[in-house]
């Protein structure tokens, strides 16, 4: 950008008189935002899927996946109070390795996070097949694909999401504030009743149910990436990508962020417990075991057994609740999807017109583009079951290079000030990282290799907009960020074909997984320190930043 252009449209390349977002959301309304975020469908599903791949192991499963998200989240945390602006996921590689890296790391955390109200949207219909045929059930596959009432239905529900996101960030706050009180009223109710009603500790060791681990070490591992355990985390992103608009990010980010996956880890393992107690027994003893559990109307889990051991009541609230929670979270992820195609616009490195907010201040030509989307996405992932392992290895690859991008910017700017640090020095940002490439390989082959045609799709967009755009778009600073993020991608890619998850060829073990995922881990962390940009670069970026939160502070001031 040059300078002529940076005094006539502003530090962030937009006229200073153009409308930004809001900052409407106090402390409690963040955290409400990763909380109402994290507790959306997964719960309404994980629990099953999670007994299916690890037995009652999978208590482990939920208490580990909770420590590598809350490791990344750490990461985030400090680069959100030093960096506080919307769309921080996206717009943070930027500030330490340029244009390419943060449109890399955009492209995949907008596809991971346009395809989550889709998602919510489908397991809410799911659970509504109680009421009307919204869905098709697919035993041989352990799916269930929406019908064509199913679509109209999700068709109606995207666009509310639109609309309700139209009126700005202060309804948003509103509206989820309220649900996440009732979100977290029924998962808790169903935590105690399970336990008080009917517990059976015999479930836990039964030899003929598989005994405590049916999946060993493996299914362990399997479950955090595609049962629903790590996409039922990932919600603590909404602190980061609505940091531009909370009162006070520097210190309500870090208090949601780690906040939202302490509170929700606790509640998951219990409900995970209790689930586990509360299967009855001739239904283990039809599925012989864990590994195949199966029950009447186990579209709808939770519910079922709820009825199942004489809780009607309870049934009944689950199947409310089963519409009520996909909808706020996939209200959320709207809101977030188009800030993230906002900050890609802010970028630069994606058509301005992204970043167009109408006097409201919200991202109209975003919330668009993000409904249209997910409109496309139902016609190749029309289940629940089918999007859940994508959608995870998406965010989480997107997630990866937060811990990137911490190390360099203390290298960087040492002396920048930090509200909140990471104690450690690099030990939590590598581990961060490698978290991020064991998550992603555990998903296996049939789940990543869409992922990475779809990464690949986006590299050809980026060239049609680099032809198309010459003169608007912004250098690509392709050593400082392909330098690292190539072979990154290409590793994770070629050790996940290689594995011995869900597709892989089997020439990599379960034990040389860790191996070959730690060495990955560290080739990149040392190539990215290698070639980030210099502190020259890096303070322009800052600036640009800087100048940015400081006209939204101004807006506020107006504003209220």
């Amino acid at each position: 950008m040059s300078k002529t252009s940076a005094q006539v449209h502003g530090a962030t390349g937009t006229p200073p008189d153009r409308p930004k977002l809001r900052r409407d959301l106090g402390r409690v309304s963040l955290l409400f935002a990763c909380v109402g975020s994290i507790i959306g469908s997964g719960w309404l599903f994980g629990a099953l899927n999670a007994a299916r791949e690890a037995g009652p192991a999978s208590v482990f499963s939920w208490a580990l996946a909770a420590v590598m998200i809350l490791l990344i989240g750490l990461c985030f945390a400090e680069l959100g109070t030093m960096f506080p602006v919307s769309g921080g996921v996206v717009r943070f590689p930027h500030l330490s390795f340029g244009s390419f890296a943060s449109y890399t790391m955009g492209w995949i955390t907008w596809i991971a996070a346009a395809t989550v109200a889709p998602i919510e949207v489908e397991g809410a219909l799911q659970y509504a097949t109680k009421w009307a045929d919204f869905t098709v059930s697919h035993p041989s596959s352990d799916t269930h694909t929406l019908t064509g009432l199913g679509y109209a239905v999700a068709v109606v529900a995207m666009a509310f999401f639109v609309a309700l996101n139209y009126f700005g960030i202060r309804w948003f706050a509103r509206v989820n504030n309220v649900l996440v009180w009732w979100k977290l009223g029924i998962i808790l109710l169903v935590v105690v009743a399970f336990l008080v009603t009917s517990f059976h500790g015999h479930n836990f060791d039964a030899k003929e149910y598989g005994g405590f681990a049916p999946g060993g070490a493996k299914g362990v591992f399997t479950a955090i990436s595609t049962a629903g355990i790590t996409f039922s985390f990932l919600g603590f992103r909404q602190a980061i990508e609505l940091a531009g608009e909370t009162d006070d990010p520097k210190r309500n980010v870090p208090f949601a962020v780690i906040g939202s996956v302490v509170v929700t880890a606790v509640i998951y393992i219990a409900l995970e417990a209790a689930f586990l107690g509360a299967v009855p027994g001739h239904d283990l003893a039809a599925s012989h075991g864990w590994l195949g559990l199966q029950f009447t109307d186990d579209f709808g889990p939770l519910a079922a057994i709820s009825s199942a051991i004489g809780l009607g009541w309870l049934a009944y609230l689950l199947y409310v609740d089963a519409v009520i929670s996909p909808a706020d979270t996939g209200l959320i992820y709207t809101t977030v999807t188009a800030r993230i195609s906002y900050a890609m616009g802010r970028n630069r490195n994606a058509p301005e017109a992204l970043a167009r907010t109408t006097p409201r201040g919200a991202p109209l030509i975003s919330l668009v583009v993000t409904f249209v989307l997910g409109l496309i996405v139902f016609l190749p992932f029309p289940s629940w079951q089918q999007l859940v392992g994508f959608i995870t290895s998406a965010t989480v690859l997107s997630f990866g290079s937060g811990p990137l991008v911490l190390a360099a910017m203390r290298r960087q700017l040492p002396d920048h000030p930090r509200v909140f640090r990471v104690p450690g020095g690099d030990v939590i940002p590598f581990v961060a990282l490698y978290s991020s490439n064991l998550i992603v390989y555990w998903a296996g082959w049939n789940t990543n290799w869409k992922l990475f045609a779809t990464i690949g799709l986006g590299f050809v967009l980026l060239a049609v907009f680099e032809i198309t755009g010459r003169g608007r778009a912004p250098r690509l600073d392709l050593r400082a960020g392909a330098t690292w993020s190539l072979p990154w991608l290409g590793g994770l890619a070629l050790a996940s074909w290689a594995g011995d998850y869900d597709g892989g060829r089997g020439w990599i073990g379960l034990g040389w997984g860790f191996v070959v995922n730690l060495v990955l881990a560290a080739v990149v962390y040392l190539l990215a320190l290698r070639v980030r940009l210099p502190e020259s670069r890096v303070q322009e970026h800052v600036r640009e930043a800087e100048e940015e939160s400081r006209t939204e502070e101004a807006e506020l001031g107006a504003a209220h």
